[in-house]
């Protein structure tokens, strides 16, 4: 469908950029919004470095890990270890608010206009920066959620309470056994509900958000939609990037936009109806909130 040829990412955006996005988000019927990993970092929610040193000196020195991600990972020996790990990894990036305000200058940004969230991010700082909970869609999962590690039933628990005991009560990189999470239904071990093979649990609300998406972009077919992807990579484009270019292509009134440090970029045959910003989301975000 696409050619191989990409049209070039800008270095910093120009003044002439930020004025048509702004102009352009402004005469939109819709925005959807594409979130990844990269807005969550520009909001200061970073899985390495002195962030991650503060949370995790321990672990560090004892296990050797690197950062965050490679953590959730790491064969803890038991299920104290893997949970004392995972609730400071929830509650830092699940339970607080981000560093900067970059949810929330997005939210001002778009909060007047019929708009819709898809985001691979599991953090869920959309609903705490105040983003209407029905117009969102977390496809990969939820830190806020646990699931059987079977799964022997599609259903999840909220684990706000548990994880904040679980932070407040370990000593020496352990939880307390009664604070280990098992199934209500079968009894096995609780697990993250987060998209990383095929157990994980799509349970009733993953379902009905998913329903809410295909609705809103049934509704606005042929209008003039506004495609924002904000830090999405390429490790799952399939999900956003791939969908918002096609969706763009077969509609004519529509308008992409790729805000990204590293990687904006797009197909040339929707480059007239594009714009590719190479730079900090937050910094972006508050040139057009102005």
């Amino acid at each position: 469908m696409y050619s191989r040829i990409l049209t070039k990412k800008s270095i910093e955006p120009s003044l002439e950029q930020i004025g048509r996005l702004k102009k352009t988000l402004e005469d939109a019927d819709a925005v959807v919004v594409g979130a990844g990993a990269g807005l969550s970092t520009s909001a200061g929610l970073t899985y390495s470095g002195e962030r991650f040193e503060r949370y995790f000196s321990d672990f560090i020195q004892k296990y050797h890990i690197s950062n965050m991600y490679s953590g959730g990972f790491y064969p803890f020996e038991t299920l104290g270890e893997y949970w004392a790990w995972w609730s400071r990894h929830i509650f830092y990036n699940r339970y607080v608010d981000p560093p900067k305000p970059v949810y929330r200058d997005l939210l001002e940004l778009i909060k007047e206009k019929d708009y819709f969230i898809l985001t691979t991010n599991v953090d869920h700082q959309f609903q705490r920066a105040g983003f209407d909970k029905k117009r969102l869609f977390y496809t990969q999962g939820d830190y806020g959620l646990w699931q059987c590690s079977e799964p022997c039933c599609q259903k999840t628990w909220d684990n706000a309470e548990t994880v904040r005991r679980m932070v407040a009560e370990q000593r020496e990189m352990r939880v307390p056994t009664e604070l280990v999470p098992h199934c209500p239904v079968c009894g096995k071990p609780m697990t993250m509900n987060l998209r990383c093979d095929n157990t994980f649990v799509q349970d009733e609300g993953w379902y009905a958000a998913c329903s809410r998406y295909e609705d809103f972009l049934r509704r606005h077919e042929g209008a003039n939609v506004v495609y924002l992807e904000l830090g999405v990579g390429g490790n799952t484009p399939v999900i956003i990037k791939y969908p918002f270019w096609k969706m763009t292509y077969q509609n004519a009134k529509a308008f992409y936009a790729c805000i990204n440090l590293s990687e904006a970029y797009c197909p040339k045959e929707i480059q007239k109806r594009a714009i590719c910003i190479s730079g900090d989301i937050g910094k972006v975000l508050n040139q057009l909130y102005l």
